[in-house]
């Protein structure tokens, strides 16, 4: 029998590779922003065409390279960051492994041009697909500009699963940020189809990140700082008061490098646990300097996932800092004790004189006389004329053609609504009904030929973070479909000129802010049911909530509307609107 393992071919095993590092066009312009940082440019460029598709192009003014090295770049496991395996125990640098250029070499026509400054010329190379087309002298600036067109262009499957320009642009954006961030010394201009869409200069960080997000941040952020033995703590923390509805502004870097963390994610959360809603996340932009042998970070391709040797340590460290930020700042509540009216004098009148108080004395007084008309009792008082009705009216027999709206009902828990069927009693749950009523009116109004349409005396300001204008943009058309009319104002800015007349009273930022942030769960790409998705979210948002009181007309508009749903038993989600207890169950239950 022939022997059947083999050594498999470089161009596959690159292509094989490529599957981790290279995921998306955004992975790409990571790694040679990256490369870029660790060939000590202070400018750098990128330019981008259809979301990468077409086209990503970064330029330095780094070190540049030889004409062998320049070749060499293109190798399987070619590096010039480690030597030996002990080196892996003291990476300062972000590439090390050596497979992203050949990765993307092999997946991609890959032109590069680069020069030393010690030398008059540059090198020019040109592969296609792993092979190299041509190699040649070229009269270029100092540094190194790198192409990389028509990714994908031999492995046709994984350029199907690309999103939409929208969402793939929004990823490089990411990474362009991540990189930019944590290097606030150096200059980056972003062009997106040949337009500038970013030109930063060098400054301290604080001014990048307003640079980055926008000029509203310059009042948000307070500094946090830390050093220990273990990790020194920098950056800078949102303010309670601008925390938001969904997990925009969230970065923590670790030696330059950004990494996910739900386990610190978690010191930060709670530190802030006390100072905003549950429904709210804080900003953060972090940074941590640990002795490189305390890590670990080759233990994903992405390089975006760190081991801690003591990681505890960090976590305490990092809360505390919080903390100690938080109130140093005098960003913590003060105590608010409710204070006796009656103890505030007003400031006496000019000329005004001071009267001793009087009393006044009835010698006819009987405290043992009975009245006539005693006070009723608080409860009898306190109880609402409207729910006493209902109840009189509870055992009354109901007619067959009375609306639902007639039938009495009455509020339990500031949850349940309780009325009665022909069979039985029914148990309302006030929030899954509403998002049922919702949901189908939103939902009628995203086919309807006419849309009622609530239009603002004051258009809505809102601002989002470049990602969520772009994830914003791809949902655009839902919203138009329901009643928004939502225009660009430039500068992340949207203005909301109107609104479905479902919705009721004008919201808020935040409300918008939490609507996109639960779409987030939900791929524009996919497009079907888009009309649904929205539909549902809002509805789930817009509903009354548990532990809302309402009034008896409130409680039979939404029994009458439950009952006109098409489909009254479940809310969008698949939970019940109701249960019925009826009176054959009843009979049993005291056995007559």
């Amino acid at each position: 029998m022939a022997d059947i393992i083999h050594l498999l071919p470089d161009s596959v095993a690159n292509q094989i590779a490529a599957g981790e590092v290279v995921q998306r066009p955004a992975s790409a312009v990571k790694e040679l922003l990256e490369n870029t940082i660790d060939a000590g440019a202070s400018e750098i460029t990128v330019i981008i065409k259809e979301a990468g598709k077409s086209l990503i192009q970064v330029v330095d003014n780094g070190c540049g390279m030889s004409e062998c090295d320049a070749r060499m770049c293109f190798e399987r496991h070619a590096t010039s960051k480690i030597h030996q395996a002990d080196d892996l125990l003291a990476i300062r640098t972000l590439g090390f492994r050596g497979e992203a250029l050949a990765s993307i070499a092999s997946i991609a026509q890959v032109e590069l041009k680069t020069k030393r400054v010690e030398d008059e010329i540059g090198t020019s190379i040109l592969i296609e697909g792993t092979k190299l087309i041509n190699q040649s002298p070229v009269s270029c600036p100092n540094g190194t500009s790198l192409s990389i067109k028509n990714l994908f262009y031999n492995v046709p499957a994984r350029r199907n699963f690309l999103k939409s320009n929208t969402l793939e642009l929004k990823y490089i954006i990411e990474e362009f940020f991540r990189v930019a961030m944590v290097n606030p010394d150096i200059s980056f201009t972003f062009f997106n189809q040949d337009k500038i869409l970013y030109k930063i200069l060098p400054s301290n960080l604080k001014q990048r990140i307003v640079n980055l997000f926008g000029n509203s941040f310059t009042q948000r952020l307070i500094p946090i700082e830390q050093q220990t033995a273990l990790v020194n703590l920098s950056g800078f923390i949102g303010k309670p008061e601008f925390a938001k509805k969904n997990r925009g502004e969230q970065y923590f870097f670790t030696n330059g490098r950004f990494m996910k963390s739900p386990y610190l994610h978690h010191a930060v959360e709670n530190a802030f646990q006390e100072l905003i809603t549950k429904d709210s996340f804080p900003t953060y932009f972090i940074f941590l300097e640990v002795d490189p042998k305390t890590i670990d970070v080759n233990i994903h391709p992405t390089k975006t996932e760190i081991n801690f040797l003591d990681i505890k340590s960090i976590y305490a460290i990092l809360h505390a800092a919080i903390k100690q930020a938080i109130g140093k700042f005098n960003l913590s509540p003060s105590l608010d004790f409710e204070v006796e009216q009656s103890m505030i004098l007003p400031p006496l009148q000019p000329n005004q004189q001071i009267r001793p108080p009087t009393i006044t004395i009835n010698p006819d007084y009987n405290p043992f006389e009975k009245k006539a008309n005693p006070i009723p009792a608080p409860h009898s008082t306190s109880m609402h004329r409207a729910t006493i009705e209902a109840w009189s009216q509870f055992n009354q027999p109901i007619e067959e053609d009375i609306a639902p709206k007639k039938t009495p009902c009455f509020q339990i828990e500031n949850s349940f609504i309780i009325t009665q069927s022909k069979t039985g009693i029914v148990v309302i749950d006030q929030q899954n009904a509403h998002e049922r009523i919702l949901f189908e009116r939103l939902l009628d109004r995203t086919v309807a030929d006419e849309i009622s349409v609530q239009r603002l005396l004051i258009p809505i300001t809102l601002h989002l973070s470049p990602n969520d204008l772009l994830f914003f943009q791809a949902w655009k058309e839902q919203f138009d479909k329901l009643g928004f009319e939502i225009s660009d104002f430039g500068n992340d800015d949207l203005l909301i000129h109107s609104i479905p007349s479902t919705v009721g009273n004008i919201p808020s930022e935040g409300f918008f802010e939490t609507i996109l942030e639960s779409l987030k769960g939900h791929p524009p790409d996919i497009k079907s049911d888009h009309a649904n998705i929205l539909a549902r979210t809002m509805a789930k948002k817009l509903a009354i909530k548990r532990g809302t009181k309402l009034h008896l007309l409130e409680m039979e508009t939404l029994v009458e509307n439950l009952f006109a749903c098409k489909i009254p038993e479940i809310s969008p989600d698949g939970k019940l609107t109701m249960t019925i207890l009826s009176f054959e169950e009843l009979r049993k239950k005291f056995k007559y």
